[in-house]
């Protein structure tokens, strides 16, 4: 497998970690320890604590931007694109990723800190592009 491969993986990993870790050990602690029904989380309302929010927020994140990677891991191994730079742009992303959910997750949203977690989210999309460019230029300009 290629680094892009294994970074692609590893946000797959990260996802499901962020998940079990955030919704899964919130609302099973509910239905084992205080006896909350299974049913009671509904997805069209926001409920629970603020740091259980940030949980959900953050798989989310992680959701949308899965497949992102993912298209773009899958064209470049296609076209076979390589090297240095795509190494190191995939595992940035990734890192990014990790750093972005932690950020969510971990603190109290003020205005300082939506700015670092933007600013992780900002380095993903910048890697993101640039994946792209290298992508539809290959063969061509690089």
């Amino acid at each position: 497998m290629t680094i892009p491969m294994w970074m692609l993986l590893g946000f797959a990993t990260w996802t499901l970690l962020l998940l079990m870790a955030t919704v899964g050990v919130y609302r099973w602690a509910r239905i084992l320890f205080s006896n909350a029904p299974i049913a009671s989380f509904r997805s069209d309302r926001l409920e629970g604590e603020d740091w259980y929010r940030r949980g959900v927020r953050a798989h989310a994140n992680c959701v949308e931007n899965l497949p992102v990677f993912g298209v773009i891991v899958w064209l470049i191994s296609a076209l076979g694109v390589e090297g240095p730079t795509v190494n190191y742009l995939s595992i940035l992303i990734l890192v990014a990723r990790v750093c972005q959910s932690l950020v969510h997750v971990c603190h109290e949203q003020t205005n300082a800190f939506v700015a670092v977690r933007f600013s992780f989210f900002f380095v993903q999309l910048a890697c993101f592009l640039t994946l792209i460019v290298m992508a539809a230029g290959y063969g061509t300009l690089f």
